[in-house]
């Protein structure tokens, strides 16, 4: 069972795999928004507070008249301050779009052609994100009202500010989400590790008991509880086991049965030969008698060796039919002509109800080894006095053959058994007879193969009833 082990192994990994994949392709999913959330926040906070000390800058531009008189020194260090405090760049820029201001004293008196600074000037706010640099700049229009108390832009502040704080938030953030990642993997293979082996366990178990079995050992049943499945698994594993020990026991009873039932034949013929042999001024009647006995005895076996024969056939792997076009009336009559001196000889009525010709593409050998079956059993399992009614139908699809005993019945914690071969109701009964338990696994066969289907219903003591349905055409590879 090495390949079972090795199955348990990669099955241990794949649950491993896949708990570890529930647990961790969520966190970084969830990793990776919050980091683009808080970016996305932080940058909309720090152009927001930008606008806002932009937006109050401008006011003092506008009362003081910076843009057109640049010699007031108290506006000089505002800007100075707002330079400072955002740790960055501030450009004061007129409706000329010439730079009236420019803290880093780079620019001034310099036409500014940059396309928000135009937008700007044309009275929107904007604001620009420099991933490469993490500077945010914003620009502003500066208004004031005209003459005919229209509102009018007369300048642009544009204001540049670091944003170098956000990489180091960042990066603190995603080292806790790498620790709790870790914490989480180191969870999931835990956590996998354990239902790997809730839901293996009952699996190890069974291929235990296989081993067990391999080895000639005494097979046990898996008791799991827990998931739903794995009790299911484990209830079919000791269905499993119960059906194997059924058919171990069936089996050896039928070694038994086959062995008396082959001896006993051979015993009576060693008897009455040994009689003959002895008696060697008998008259010839008595040699009739004796040979009388001596071929009945000989049908007997035969009868027993043909069974035997008959289910080798049928269960060989491959086995094909000899499919013919066979006149299901025709072939009945026959086979109750055959049937007809034991039913006599056992006073059982044999009655035939035919309601319509039947027609069907079957096996002739194997459908007439079904219905023999079926007759002969409703013959030999009957009282005296009883009947057998056999009645033909059919239909567009299928022919039906139905056949009805009054004979001693079927114990209903038997009905699922009788097709099952080597199995056999009343076992003394049975031995009494003749017989080995392979009629009714025979017909079954037979049935199955035609792409049939066959139901029982007895009542113990009242008698039984065989119902057979068979298509009227016979499909290669379909099973009912």
């Amino acid at each position: 069972m090495n390949f079972l082990s090795k199955a348990f192994a990669r099955l241990n990994i794949k649950i491993l795999i896949l708990v570890c994949l529930a647990a961790i392709i969520p966190t970084i999913i969830i990793s990776v928004v919050v980091d683009i959330v808080y970016a996305n926040r932080s940058m909309q906070s720090e152009s927001e507070n930008l606008f806002a000390k932009s937006e109050v800058l401008s006011k003092q531009i506008v009362t003081s008249g910076y843009l057109d008189d640049q010699s007031d020194v108290t506006m000089d260090t505002r800007l100075d301050e707002f330079s400072q405090l955002i740790d960055g760049r501030v450009i004061l820029v007129s409706s000329s779009l010439r730079i009236v201001y420019d803290s880093y004293s780079l620019d001034k008196g310099k036409i500014f052609l940059w396309e928000n600074v135009t937008k700007s000037a044309a009275g929107e706010e904007l604001s620009y994100y420099d991933s490469g640099s993490n500077i945010i700049t914003t620009t502003i229009p500066i208004t004031d009202i005209g003459d005919n108390n229209e509102t009018k832009v007369i300048g642009v502040i544009l204001a540049s500010g670091t944003f170098n704080y956000l990489d180091n938030d960042l990066r603190h953030i995603i080292s806790i989400e790498i620790i709790l990642l870790f914490m989480i993997t180191v969870l999931s293979v835990v956590l996998g590790s354990i239902i790997g082996g809730a839901f293996s366990f009952p699996i190890k178990e069974a291929t235990r008991q296989f081993d067990k079995g391999v080895k000639g050992n005494e097979i046990g049943r898996v008791d799991v509880s827990g998931y739903e499945e794995i009790e299911n698994l484990s209830e079919g594993f000791n269905a499993y086991v119960n059906k194997m020990e059924t058919i171990d026991k069936s089996r050896q009873e039928f070694v038994s049965n086959v062995s008396h039932e082959l001896k006993t034949p051979l015993a009576s013929m060693k008897v009455l030969a040994d009689s003959l042999i002895g008696m060697g001024d008998a008259p010839i009647e008595l040699y009739q008698e004796f040979m009388n006995d001596i071929a009945q005895e000989i049908d007997r076996e035969n009868g027993i060796i043909e069974d035997l024969l008959a289910m080798v056939r049928m269960d060989k792997s491959g086995v094909s039919l000899n499919i013919t076009t066979v006149n299901i009336n025709e072939l009945t009559e026959l086979i109750l002509k055959r049937l007809r001196p034991i039913a006599e000889k056992n006073e059982i009525e044999l009655v035939l109800e035919s309601f319509r010709p039947i027609n069907a593409e079957v096996d002739e050998v194997k459908m007439s080894l079904a219905i023999s079956n079926l007759i002969e059993n409703g013959i030999k399992y009957n009282e005296p006095g009883g009947y057998v009614h056999i009645s033909l139908n059919s239909d567009h699809q299928y022919f039906y053959i139905k056949v009805e005993d009054s004979g001693m019945g079927i114990p209903e914690e038997s009905l699922d058994m009788i097709f099952e071969r080597f199995y056999r109701v009343d076992k003394s009964h049975s031995r009494e007879i003749g017989g080995t338990g392979l009629g009714l696994a025979i017909t079954h066969m037979a049935v199955i193969m035609h792409n049939g289907e066959i139901k029982v219903d007895s009542v113990l003591g009242e008698g039984t009833t065989f119902d057979v349905r068979i298509p009227l055409n016979h499909i290669e590879g379909e099973h009912v």
